[in-house]
């Protein structure tokens, strides 16, 4: 489900941005963007998406504004340093010199001390930053909360037309059932003249009759219908099991198609499966 949160503040001289995006995905797919300052972060700003948002591509950026404190010490690279003080040794026994202080040259040699510069933050900083993440998160949620308040009433009214079309095919059954049975009656009237089995024919009638009988499936489209709206409203998500009880209702309408056998309950076959095809592109949209 999409949804979208943000968040700033500023403080003691620092200022933070938290942006978050969420879309749409079968499982939890977050990329987080970090100033370098946080890296050592990332887990946990992790953990704080995966207790808010169980499924969706997700994507979360911080900016923060501020100066680091820097902490900048020194480091002996000791293999240099021996390396060095070697050839040195080496060569003032080769040249028989005496005058050299070779441990002072090879101290000061490239890359046997080397300068370790560190920026870091006070944790308080990173707790304040770490509201801010939580506020826009907060702010996330509420937005995918509206979002689901109008996919409900998007759904629901999905089922209502497709209720709608029901009532219109039960009110035209009776009239197709006419219609039918004075065709039968007419077929009927016109074998009479020829030798034929009535037993077997009256058999055959009836077959034909209880073929095309689809009060069976108005009844069970109705029964998975109430089912829908109650999983529905159920407060724990349940898109798979929405996704099941749409493809029964599929199953029913697509039945009641093939037993038509009237134009005008074709129709509002159509219009059903009109308003089935929103219901399954929106599903794709719940957990």
């Amino acid at each position: 489900m999409t949804g979208y949160g943000k968040a700033q503040r500023e403080s003691n001289g620092y200022e933070t941005v938290a942006e978050i995006k969420t879309l749409n995905s079968k499982f939890l797919d977050a990329n987080v963007k970090l100033p370098r300052i946080f890296n050592d972060k990332e887990i946990e700003v992790r953990g704080l998406l995966a207790e808010k948002v169980k499924r969706g591509k997700v994507s979360i950026t911080i900016d923060f504004a501020g100066s680091p404190v820097i902490q900048e010490t020194t480091l002996l690279n000791k293999e240099a340093f021996k390396a060095y003080y070697k050839v040195y040794q080496e060569l003032k026994l080769e040249l028989q010199d005496t005058s050299g202080d070779i441990f002072r040259l090879a101290a000061q040699a490239p890359d046997v001390i080397q300068p370790n510069v560190q920026e870091t933050i006070d944790e308080t900083i990173w707790q304040e930053v770490k509201q801010v993440i939580e506020e826009a998160l907060d702010r996330c949620e509420q937005f995918r909360i509206q979002e689901g308040v109008a996919l409900e009433n998007d759904l629901s009214q999905c089922i209502a037309s497709i209720r709608a079309w029901l009532e219109k095919i039960k009110d035209q059954v009776p009239e197709r059932d006419t219609k039918m049975k004075a065709k039968l009656k007419s077929q009927f009237e016109e074998l009479e003249a020829e030798k034929i089995d009535k037993n077997r024919f009256e058999q055959e009638l009836i077959y034909y009759i209880e073929k095309l009988d689809i009060n069976e499936e108005i009844v069970r489209l109705t029964n998975h219908l109430d089912y829908f709206m109650e999983v529905l409203q159920e407060p724990e998500s349940n898109g798979k099991k929405l996704g099941f009880i749409s493809q029964e209702i599929g199953r029913e309408i697509n039945t009641i198609g093939s037993k038509a056998n009237d134009a005008i309950i074709q129709r509002y076959v159509v219009g059903m499966k009109e308003e089935l095809e929103k219901i399954k592109e929106q599903i794709l949209n719940i957990l």
